[in-house]
């Protein structure tokens, strides 16, 4: 693991100095890996199952703010991020590759930060990183991931297969991250008028933690494997539920109902709409960034599944002209339209 101290400027190493720094660190763990870092492209051998690849850059100050968001946060989430992209399509994660564009204001040591988060990610995940790319960046930091996935055809799901009548369901649950991000867009705007005042996040570690180091529902896999379920359709959780309905429902051909007393909220998530004037449903909707799976599944699997801890039935598919709405408590139907991240839009709280 790496040992430096102090600062070492990266333009006394170079690119290949760089590379090799980062390549001591790197542990290889799958068969299928046959060659990581070190030659011109890595070497794979896929050949037992079909191959799902998903790419994702993460900019600064678009997807991230250096004022609250630590290094190692930072690489463990890149890497997450992209992990739930894999698992979206029920594949299982095998390899990443990491390219990063970097500024001559981070050091040696500001990189390896960055990859001990990444590091710690593809242990929790048992991937293998396989390489990647460095490159000067005169617009801050630039990370490009493209994570690489295996599963039998039989078993890889898409956004394609939801059929009228079958259940809505979700992971954990919703709207944390969003909250959290607030949060720690409210204590830098703070620390800005008032620098010698200390954040206030005590008691928050939960949402703050869903937004910081978000974690990939790989587990969920093993749940589908041991409850006999295939999902039907699937999609993770990244842009927020109501963006999502609508993509499942432009590639399945299907409407929604979603009851709002069943959206799975957790109790700090709530309080902390509450106290900053947020409809927690909203934010459930619309937050993005939790990284949950959301999918459908066949009626016949409602029993196998109800009684779970951590999957919550949401609602059902409906034709597709009745289009997506959402029973309120009231029991007042509204129809859901897409508000979360819009990636071309500028974003104005960094």
């Amino acid at each position: 693991m790496f040992e430096n101290k102090g600062r070492t400027e990266l333009n006394e190493l170079g690119e290949f100095g760089l590379i090799n720094s980062i390549k001591e660190s790197i542990i290889i763990n799958h068969k299928s890996t046959l060659q990581g870092i070190g030659d011109d492209a890595a070497i794979l051998d896929l050949t037992d199952s079909k191959t799902v690849i998903s790419t994702d850059m993460l900019l600064e100050n678009v997807h991230f703010d250096l004022a609250y968001v630590p290094l190692k946060h930072l690489g463990f989430k890149s890497i997450a991020v992209n992990v739930s992209d894999i698992c979206a399509m029920n594949a299982v994660p095998k390899q990443v590759l990491v390219s990063i564009g970097i500024s001559n204001r981070f050091s040696l040591e500001a990189v390896e930060e960055l990859y001990l988060g990444i590091n710690a990610a593809c242990k929790a995940y048992n991937i293998d990183l396989i390489g990647g790319d460095t490159s000067s960046s005169k617009s801050g930091l630039v990370i490009s991931i493209t994570a690489i996935g295996a599963q039998k055809e039989e078993k890889i799901v898409t956004r394609t297969g939801a059929k009228e009548g079958e259940l809505l369901c979700v992971t954990g649950d919703l709207g944390g991250a969003y909250m959290g991000l607030q949060l720690l867009d409210r204590e830098k705007r703070i620390f800005l008028e008032q620098p010698k005042m200390q954040p206030d996040l005590e008691g928050k570690d939960y949402i703050v933690g869903r937004q910081l180091k978000p974690e990939a529902r790989v587990d969920i896999l093993t749940t589908f494997e041991e409850l006999n379920i295939l999902p039907t359709s699937m999609i993770d959780v990244s842009d927020g539920v109501a963006s999502e309905l609508h993509h499942l429902k432009e590639n399945s051909k299907v409407g929604f109902v979603v009851y709002e007393d069943k959206l799975p909220i957790d109790p700090m998530t709530y309080q902390q709409g509450v106290d900053f004037g947020i409809d927690p449903t909203v934010a459930a909707l619309n937050g993005g960034e939790d990284y949950e799976l959301l999918f459908t599944i066949k009626q016949k699997d409602f029993e196998t599944i109800k009684h779970h801890k951590d999957i919550t039935i949401i609602g059902y598919c409906t034709e597709e002209s009745e289009g997506i709405h959402l029973i309120s408590k009231g029991d007042t139907k509204h129809p859901i339209t897409s508000q979360g991240w819009n990636a071309f839009h500028k974003k104005t709280n960094q």
